[in-house]
């Protein structure tokens, strides 16, 4: 409901197998936050990040977005993916050798380390909004449709970082 679609790409060295790595979402904060760690500050990891903001999300919808960050995030790894695998059905625009993998954060070691660096950095950015918006609580609920943050959007209307066209679903 606020803030930016975050998206990263990540290539792993060949053989390389991480404990606990799984869909970021499943993971409490503190798990993902050493796995983030682990990854960041391997010297043969590549990664990198892009992201959205929510006015551009409101103008292209939400999937498109998405896509645009993935294709972001390819374009900035330092090295070049031979091939490309994608969470979900959906692959973004780019010149490259690609897949969606339904579930692909449980079957791909790469794609889970991808959606551990996009949700860590995600929330990092959403805890610094909070500085900025505090009466939201984004370092609680980082900008999710929870009780409290639907209750302070009653109270304080949309800030700048909230997106105009999300979907209430609670």
């Amino acid at each position: 409901m606020a803030g930016p679609v975050v998206a990263a790409a990540c290539i792993l060295p060949e053989g390389y197998k991480l404990a606990g790595i799984n869909d970021s979402k499943k993971l409490a904060s503190p798990e993902r936050e050493k796995l983030y760690q682990e990854l960041i500050q391997h010297p043969e990891i590549y990664y990198a990040v892009g992201l959205v903001e929510a006015t551009e999300i409101d103008e292209v919808n939400i999937l498109q977005a998405t896509l645009k960050a993935m294709a972001q995030a390819i374009e900035r790894l330092k090295v070049r993916p031979d091939f490309v695998l994608v969470d979900g059905p959906q692959v973004p625009p780019g010149d490259f050798l690609k897949e969606g993998l339904v579930d692909g954060d449980a079957l791909s070691q790469a794609i889970a380390a991808a959606s551990v660096i996009a949700k860590v950095t995600r929330d990092k950015i959403m805890v610094g909004y909070d500085a900025l918006y505090p009466e939201y609580g984004f370092k609680e609920h980082k900008g999710y449709g929870t009780s409290q943050h639907l209750e302070a959007i009653r109270q304080h209307g949309l800030s700048p970082i909230h997106r105009h066209t999300f979907r209430r679903t609670a």
